[in-house]
């Protein structure tokens, strides 16, 4: 860490000698310590080494930025001389600029230092669990990590933080197969900062294995209708996502092109939802600690009971339109749960389809969006009643907001987010 400040610090100096009005720059080192297995069968250990150093300047109004992975002092002075180049060469704006007043702490996030044996064990026991209880599941890869990090961030205003983050990682990519049948492929991610119970229960590893081993053997939706739309929780993430980036992010507010652009304090969606970004969630491993401009990152929530609450934009878009910042830059999305389990929510379905992966392009300014929904099942009559072959679904994502038909009181948790199911009426499903 002493390196990483001192590193820093001759940066800031380097550039405010070459004419930087204001810059800052953030010096990580990280270590990797990583399993592979490929068809069930351990087949690589290996430790990574990463440096990782970004500089940006600002010189009248103008702004240059230049990464590089060695903290080497001519590479470092080169990067310098770059970064200012940069700067003079770009279009001023009096919009930028960073947090003001001086500001020092400290984080420690994680499993800073791993235990490389209980981790070996649990990985172990995860391939023999999934070959003991998911016999028609194939591995094709499992790459199983420690990851750490040392970083630090300064600024010319005096921000100074410095951060210690580790956590434990799993990622599964797998199909099932039955005699010349097979499912589409499937990738499940979670992360943690203790290895205190199996993998198999870490976030939805157990049902989405579970899922997947019925997806072998498909059926092609007929013809058209519109109906419900359940999300798994990971591809609720996603639409929320989409949501944020279409309607609340930087361009769309810059540009004037959201349909929310002034929807602030309104209501955009059922009084039951409510999005927040939570860094700080116990549930979240390793959350944001602070931004690029230099604030510290804080919880606030994106849509509160259904109203919007906060736009997703950075500093400089704040100062160029007059809304607030946001508090953080969008990440540890948590989602509030409902009152109804899964089980009875699918009960309550007529005709729908439970998504479990979702395909699709950008959807247009208006929210509107169309894609394949993959790895799903066709609901009827409140049960599901098979595996869908691959199958369209279309719909508007600021009506879908309203059209909440519930969401379910279990919430996954997989170190990145915590989200439940949620069910959405007036979707397009088409079939053959």
């Amino acid at each position: 860490m002493d390196k990483l400040c001192f590193v820093t610090e001759q940066v800031i100096e380097k550039l405010k000698d070459s004419g930087a009005d204001m810059a800052y720059c953030t010096a990580s080192s990280g270590e990797t310590r990583e399993f592979n297995v490929e068809g069930g069968e351990f087949t690589l250990f290996r430790t990574l080494f990463d440096n990782s150093l970004t500089l940006t300047a600002f010189i009248d109004g103008k702004k240059g930025s230049v990464g590089l992975n060695s903290f080497d002092e001519e590479k470092i002075d080169e990067a310098v001389e770059n970064c200012i180049a940069a700067a003079r060469s770009s279009t001023p704006d009096s919009a930028w600029a960073l947090a003001p007043g001086k500001n020092e702490k400290s984080f420690k996030n994680g499993a800073v230092t791993p235990d490389l044996d209980l981790l070996f064990d649990r990985t172990k026991e995860l391939l023999e669990t999934i070959e003991r209880d998911y016999p028609l599941i194939v591995m094709e890869q499992m790459i199983v990590a420690h990851e750490n990090a040392h970083s630090v961030y300064r600024n010319s205003n005096g921000a100074l933080y410095t951060k210690q983050a580790g956590y434990y990682n799993f990622d599964l990519m797998y199909s099932a197969h039955e005699g010349e049948e097979g499912s589409s492929f499937f990738s499940t991610g979670v992360i943690t900062d203790n290895l205190d119970r199996p993998a198999i229960e870490l976030g939805s590893i157990a049902k989405d294995l579970s899922d997947v081993q019925k997806q072998i053997h498909t059926v092609p939706t007929e013809g058209k209708f519109t109906g419900t739309m359940l999300l798994s929780p990971s591809c609720f993430g996603e639409f929320i996502s989409e949501i944020a980036g279409n309607f609340a992010s930087d361009s769309p507010i810059l540009e004037g092109t959201s349909i929310w652009k002034d929807a602030l304090g309104t209501m955009v969606a059922d009084e039951r939802i409510t999005v927040s970004f939570n860094p700080s969630e116990k549930e979240i491993v390793c959350g944001q600690s602070y931004t690029t401009e230099g604030f510290v990152a804080e919880d606030f929530d994106f849509i509160k009971n259904g109203r919007l609450e906060s736009f997703l934009v950075s500093l400089y878009v704040s100062n160029k339109t007059g809304v607030e910042r946001a508090k953080n830059s969008g990440g540890s999305m948590v989602i509030a749960p409902g009152d109804r389990s899964l089980d009875e929510i699918i009960a309550g379905i007529g005709k729908g389809i439970l998504v479990g992966r979702f395909s699709g392009g950008s959807p247009a300014n208006n929210g509107d969006f169309s894609g394949v929904a993959k790895n799903s099942f066709l609901i009827e009559n409140g049960k599901i009643k098979c595996a869908v072959s691959e199958t369209m679904i279309a719909g508007n994502l600021a009506d879908m907001l309203k059209n909440l038909v519930a969401i379910s009181k279990e919430r996954m948790a997989d170190g990145y987010s915590l989200l439940p199911y949620a069910a959405f009426d007036g979707i397009t499903v088409s079939g053959k």
